[in-house]
């Protein structure tokens, strides 16, 4: 139940003729302090229910608790999410053993599209692509329980 991925910025749209995958995400947050997140998710007809710890010091690795919900489960508990509902769609990338998601953001993170991959240990390898960008594992506004109270729309860059 530890998950350990790397982030990163996406610099061209490339991703999307590799992507075998995409589908929409819904996403809000009944509690989205750093230290034990709720999330509760809506992709196309199927829910989820997410808690996670505090990251490490490095960003790479964090406790990640799921449950699967029904469809009406998780639009009920959207309806008691904080403010800052997430709407994105997620693109899935095949790289050697690994896949790569890819998330394009809408409303007022439209313009953002960050990239995570999963590893199997902290010293996994993985050759990125070349859409892959700057590496923004561990900086916390890129975390979506932050892009809902921080939205990108909001940055200045």
């Amino acid at each position: 139940m530890i998950e350990i991925e790397r982030k990163y910025l996406v610099n061209s749209s490339k991703f999307k003729e590799e992507a075998f995958n995409h589908y929409t995400i819904k996403q809000g947050f009944l509690n989205s302090d750093p230290e034990r997140t709720v999330r509760v998710r809506l992709i196309n007809e199927k829910g989820l229910l997410t808690v996670k710890g505090l990251s490490s010091d490095n960003g790479l690795t964090r406790f990640e608790w799921e449950k699967e919900l029904g469809r009406e489960e998780a639009e009920s508990l959207l309806l008691l999410c904080e403010v800052g509902i997430i709407d994105k769609i997620r693109y899935e990338v095949k790289l050697s053993q690994h896949i790569i998601e890819v998330d394009q953001f809408f409303g007022d993170n439209e313009g953002l599209i960050i990239a995570e991959i999963e590893l199997n240990s902290v010293d996994d390898k993985f050759e990125k692509p070349i859409w892959l960008g700057k590496e923004v594992t561990g900086d916390i506004k890129y975390y979506n329980s932050q892009l809902s109270k921080n939205p990108y729309k909001d940055w200045k860059l």
